[in-house]
Order: C-alpha cells, then structure tokens, then sequence
C-alpha cells in the first residue's frame, strides 16, 4: 500500500537526516561494505569461519523475516535516504549464523518499477543497518511521468526487433508497461515489452525490450530464457524419488519440494505435459530411444534436478530455488530434434529437449545443474542477462553445475572443471567449455578487457569461469580426478588455490548478499572480496587469494 501524502511529507523531511547518516558512512554505502562482517569475525559466540555463513531457514521462519522487513519499509527507506516518491518492495531475506540480516529489495518510483532500482539492505545482529548494496547509485529521480510515445508504440518496436533477431511468431507475451529504467545509471521514462512466440532455434521466447518513452529508442534488451547446449548423459543407476499414487508411481519427489517430471512428446505448447509413471518403479533402459516416451531421459532429468535440491541444501542450506521449500518441475522430449535446454522463470520450470535425431537428450547432470541454476541466480541477484552481467549469470551456473558434479560423486560421471564434457557436441572428444582455461572453445576469453561486454553470454563468462577455477585449485599443470588441466595468468602471477568449497562458499555469498542486477565484472571482484571478507576475514589467505585470481584474470 502505497503511503497518504502526510507520510510521504514526513518521510522527505526525515531524508535530509538519513542523507546525512550516508555520507558519513562513506564508502560503506558506495561498496557494499558492512561492519556487521567484522562484527561477525569478533564474535566469541560464532567461529569467523561460521558466522557470516546463511542459516537454512525453514519456509515459515524466512516469510516471517519478509513480512517483517516489509512491514519497515518505510522507515527502512529513510535510513537509507531514498527520495520521498521513492519505495520498497521487499523481495528476500538472508540470515548469517550471527543473527546479521541481508534484505534484498526492489524499488518503484511514484507508484513505478525501477529496473535497476534493487538494493540490499546489510543489518547488524542488533537490528542496525550498517551498509547498502545498490545496483545504481545514482540519485532515482524523472522530471516528466508522461510518455512522448504510446503502449502500442512501444510493442510495435519491440516485435520488430524480435523478427530481427529471428524470433518466429512473435507476440506481446505481456503487454508493455511502464517502468523507470535506471540500470545505466541515467533514470529515463520507459516502457518494458515481454515478446514471446519462439526463437530461431525453436527455444521458448521471452524477449524484453527495453523502450524510451520519449524517443522510442531501444534502451535495453535481454532474453528472459536461460539456455545451454549439450546432447544428453546417462548417470547410470541412481535412486530416484518417487511416490506411489494407486496402482502407479509417479515421478514425483515429495522429498525434495514435490518435484515433478513431465513428458512433453514432442510438444512446443500448451501445459507442462503428461506426469511420468510406471507400474514397479524401475525407471528407464540406460540407454536413449527415439520414442517420445522414453523413460530414460526422464531419469536423468529427476537425477540431475535432485542432486542439485541436495547440493544447495546440504551445502548453503537453501531450500529449493527460492529457498521457499518448494520444488520447480522438469519437463522433457520437448519439440522435434531440440538440441537445448532451458530455464524459464516463467514456468519456473527446467525443459530438455532431445537432441539430433530425437536420440541424444540434453539431460547430462552438470546440463541440469547449471541450468536449474540460473533460477538461483534470477531469485537471488537477478543478474541481467546481457553485457558483463549475463556473462556472470553464464558462470555462476557453470560454477555450480561442475560443483554439484563433483558434490554428486556419480561414479559415471566423476566431477570436473569442464562443461559437457561428455556429450562431444563439437565431434571431436572436447567438451563445451574449459574453465582452467575458457578460450580452448574458441569462443571465450580467458580474461577480462573492456569488450568482454560486446560476446554473447556464454562467452563472457570465460573470466568468471577462470577465476573461480584459479580460485579452487590454483595456476598452473595439476590433475584432478584424473583430468589435466593447465591454467595460465594475465599477469604471469602464480597463484595458489584454497579448495573448490571454499571458493564456492564466497561465490554463494557474494551472489546471494552483495551482487544485484547491474553487476558487472568489477562489482564482481567487490562482491566476493566482501565475501570472503565476511566469511574469513579481510586479513585472511581467503581473501588475498580472491584478490589474486581476479588480478590472474585482469580484473583489479
């Protein structure tokens, strides 16, 4: 509910108050910064190693935590000095193991969404804000609120630009609305267009075009459908969740959030399929078929959905994608011959197809793990999908899908720093992507230069990949688990790694606390720098050593 004009009058009297309280702060508010970190690390209570790490909060305890910073937001936002039109909307919360709180919000501006508007709002034990992690930090603020061009206008120019990029049966999946687009750093008036229909590979689309309500220049643009390439891999035998429903199992896993696995038989459209069922709950051949019933890429998909529930939960303590106890669903054999796979927020759902010849489904576990991933990222930090923060939503599902492999210990399919490594999309035994040393694909680079932004997103992440792999195991010739790797330095530095776990922790943290839609590779190397600084401290061999892989990878 939005304030009566009295308390917006109060609360813009109260922010020359609250502006002060920021200047003072100083770099506090500019980095992202909290002394509640180094609250943290002096607790006697809680080990340094242990109190900036986030509780496993039950479904009750963490909407209890978002009703009562929603019922703050006002006094939340005079805090943090925004504007007198400006508002919050509370969109997660994070608890440490010190009590220390991280809110993470969106914003509106005179009753409008402002796309990157969203902060993070840092809180001692004791309830004090000491520190704000903003997407923009500039001042959110649009003279005029009435719009040059018209709804339809905008729509019209954002099918044009769907047919231009090869879009097939575009249509306004969500009419255009009005939003402040803010995530350049230059508030404008503009409308958000949502084009669906599909893309030129037959993938779902969800396009957002981005339009000046003034000009009718295109500002912005990103796919809202999150995709990878790979052909399928088979885990073997492996226990699955499911769950006897009369004379018939279904495979629907209670356990896990109720996840469910549904057959799509070639189908593009309509709802999420057919449920998965069979008469003595033995699963699949081990091999694929071309039939469109095929049980075998519906094991691999429930496999991979539930290796990755268990990763995020025995490791971060996060229930499900949004941490809210409740599972996405899977769906497969989608379309003829689809060789992808995606995510859609959407649906919030993960979809397979079944590659050349309707034989190699894209089902393989690491394929799974990073593309369920991608939902983490959209309910966490939102990474926008384009530029240098697309390519850090591209490694972040990288990062964890080879970390769920190694946490899976499939015999099948030991754990590794390649993805797809097993599925020879190229024809020639090489996987997709190398992350000790990302431009063995072809395609991307081993190190951060100022037109990283300008490659797809798949390509870009090559820096982030590299980082976390010097992160993990450090420069130069090793082998691990029975595969070489050689990883070099932009600057000829040796460095040292400290353990895929840790390196995994700080990434976790520093995506769910200090990153936001906007963050680009240098608010990368701030946000993991915070991370390890809450988690080790600042003087720690964890933290020089995040600043030693992002300077290995160009990024200071």
């Amino acid at each position: 509910m939005s304030p009566t004009p009295s308390r917006r009058s109060a609360r813009h009297r109260r922010t020359t108050l609250a502006l002060a309280t920021a200047v003072a702060a100083g770099a506090l508010l500019t980095t992202g910064l909290t002394t509640g970190a180094a609250t943290a690390q002096d607790s006697s209570a809680v080990p340094a190693a242990r109190a900036a790490t986030p509780l496993a909060l039950s479904p009750a305890t963490r909407t209890a935590l978002i009703r009562q910073a929603d019922a703050a937001t006002e006094r939340t936002a005079d805090e943090i000095g925004l504007g007198a039109r400006e508002e919050l909307v509370v969109r997660d919360v994070v608890k440490d193991a010190d009590g220390s709180l991280h809110t993470r919000y969106e914003r509106t501006y005179a009753g409008l969404p402002v796309l990157g508007g969203d902060l993070v709002v840092h809180e001692s034990p004791a309830g004090k804000t000491e520190g704000v992690t903003k997407a923009v930090k500039a001042r959110i603020a649009v003279a005029d609120l009435t719009p040059e061009i018209s709804a339809a206008g905008a729509e019209s120019r954002a099918l044009k630009r769907a047919k231009a990029l090869g879009g097939t049966r575009p249509d306004a999946a969500k009419a255009p609305r009005k939003v402040i687009w803010a995530a350049d750093g230059r508030p404008t008036l503009a409308y958000e267009t949502v084009v669906g229909g599909f893309q030129s590979d037959g993938t779902p689309n969800e396009l957002h075009v981005i339009t000046d309500a003034a000009t009718g220049e295109k500002l912005y643009e990103y796919q809202g459908i999150e995709t990878g390439t790979g052909k399928g891999l088979y885990n073997g035998t492996v226990t699955l969740g499911t769950y006897l429903s009369g004379s018939a199992y279904q495979l629907y896993d209670r356990s896990r959030g109720g996840h469910k696995t549904y057959n799509k038989a070639r189908s593009t459209s309509g709802s999420a399929g057919t449920l998965f069922t069979d008469a003595d709950d033995t699963w699949g051949t081990g091999t694929a078929s071309s039939s469109s019933t095929d049980q075998t890429a519906a094991v691999d998909a429930a496999y991979g959905a539930q290796a990755t529930w268990d990763y995020y939960k025995n490791t971060f303590g996060r229930n499900g994608i949004k941490n809210d106890g409740k599972a996405a669903y899977s769906r497969v054999h989608y379309g003829n011959a689809y060789v992808n796979a995606f995510w859609s927020d959407s649906c919030f759902c993960m979809t397979y197809g079944d590659g050349e010849g309707n034989t190699k489904p894209l089902t393989s576990l690491d394929v799974a793990a990073h593309e369920m991933t991608h939902g983490v990222t959209s309910n966490t930090a939102g990474l926008n999908y384009s530029g240098e923060s697309g390519g850090l939503n591209e490694a972040t599902s990288d990062i964890f899908g080879a970390a769920v492999e190694f946490s899976a210990g499939n015999p099948s399919d030991p754990g590794d720093y390649l993805i797809g490594e097993k599925i020879d999309i190229n024809g020639d035994g090489t996987p997709l992507r190398h992350m000790d040393k990302p431009s063995k694909d072809g395609a991307s680079a081993d190190y951060w230069s100022a037109s990283l932004g300008s490659l797809d997103v798949h390509y870009s992440s090559g820096p982030a990949n590299h980082f976390f792999y010097l992160l993990s195991e450090g420069s130069g010739a090793k082998t691990v688990n029975g595969v070489s790797y050689n990883s070099p330095t932009y600057n000829g530095s040796t460095v040292t790694g400290i353990g895929r776990a840790k390196a995994a922790a700080i990434w976790y943290k520093a995506l769910t606390t200090y990153m936001t839609s906007t963050t680009n590779y240098k608010g990368a190397r701030t946000a993991t720098l915070n991370a390890a600084s809450a988690l080790y401290g600042a003087t720690s061999t964890e933290y020089k050593t995040v600043a030693a892989a992002w300077a290995a990878v160009n990024v200071n």
